[in-house]
């Protein structure tokens, strides 16, 4: 009787009108809000970058002077105490984990605490909620041995939650950053060919590619602060390349690398990199363009084809009807 009344209760057409009204009026509102929630402030990036900067002065003058051992500070905290405490640090981080965190923006020790901590707690959280709503909620006449491997399966893919919340912000930022980053080689290549430094070149590009990419900008600018104070600048190219993490961006950084090693002109290197990447981009909107003939049959089948065999058909079964009944 409660699941007659349930599937009353949802196919009723006052409920469905509802939940339809409220479906288009939280996409409205998404619509609407979402740009002002992604807006990036460039002004508190490019803060952090101030700070990076300082830091890696800091960390410069620490090792001519060899009196400190480490200068980042270890964040403290229930999240830190917690992975102490049960001595999953090393259990818990990848090999690649602090890559990957870069690669999404996230640099220092804290986030790399708070990625762990999550990693430890996610799927404790969603066998909770799994449990709860297996047993409590839900009517399912599974049984419990059943319900608990469900829960079970689902606690480890919480396990994997964090990793598919950060490739997602990697994909987004590095998306991001290939969308002006042709624009930034040419706008590098007037910088250099003009008579400007390297450094002085990143720091201006930086400057002016801001408002089309704010990540690009974070880490051009993070880049003029690692030549600035790193002893050997091909270590800024490379950490350049493995922030963004993108083949267009790991080229560049060879191509100024092999530059910087056997004195050939920077400007050239730049040029035939611009090239290249431009080449690049127009190759994988090509590669997009043709799949998506393939993206839309099962679109067509679904939407377009039903109706036109309700237009092509209707009238010739409107019209057998009607002498049938005659």
């Amino acid at each position: 009787m409660l699941s007659t009344g349930f599937f009353e209760i949802l196919f009723d057409r006052t409920f469905l009108a509802t939940l339809a009204a409220a479906i288009f009026a939280f996409a409205t509102i998404v619509t609407l809000g979402l740009p002002l929630v992604d807006r990036d402030n460039l002004g508190q990036r490019l803060k952090a970058v101030s700070e990076r900067r300082e830091e890696l002065r800091a960390k410069h003058h620490a090792a001519l002077n060899a009196k400190r051992g480490s200068l980042r500070s270890e964040p403290v905290g229930y999240m830190k105490m917690t992975l102490d405490r049960f001595k999953l640090g090393n259990l818990l981080e990848s090999e690649d984990t602090r890559d990957k965190l870069a690669r999404a923006g996230f640099r220092g020790q804290g986030p790399i605490v708070t990625f762990m901590f999550f990693r430890f707690v996610m799927p404790f959280v969603v066998l909770l909620l799994v449990l709860i709503y297996l047993f409590v909620i839900s009517n399912y006449t599974w049984s419990t041995f059943t319900k608990i491997n469900i829960s079970v399966g689902a606690a480890l893919l919480g396990f994997y939650l964090p990793d598919v919340f950060l490739n997602n912000t990697i994909a987004r930022r590095q998306q991001s950053i290939m969308r002006g980053f042709p624009d930034a080689l040419d706008l590098l290549l007037i910088c250099v060919e003009s008579g400007m430094s390297v450094e002085s070149s990143f720091q201006r590009v930086s400057s002016e590619i801001g408002a089309q990419s704010a990540e690009l900008a974070e880490e051009l600018s993070l880049t003029t602060a690692e030549l600035s104070y790193l002893p050997d600048r091909r270590m800024a190219f490379e950490n350049l390349a493995k922030r963004c993490g993108h083949p267009g961006v790991k080229s560049v950084a060879v191509a100024l690398n092999q530059a910087e090693r056997y004195g050939t002109p920077m400007g050239q290197a730049l040029r035939v990199a611009s090239l290249e990447n431009r080449e690049m981009r127009m190759s994988e909107a090509e590669k997009r363009a043709a799949s998506l003939p393939a993206k839309l049959t099962v679109p067509m089948i679904i939407f377009f084809l039903p109706c036109l065999f309700v237009v092509i058909l209707g009238p010739a079964i409107m019209k057998i009807m009607h002498l049938t009944h005659h």
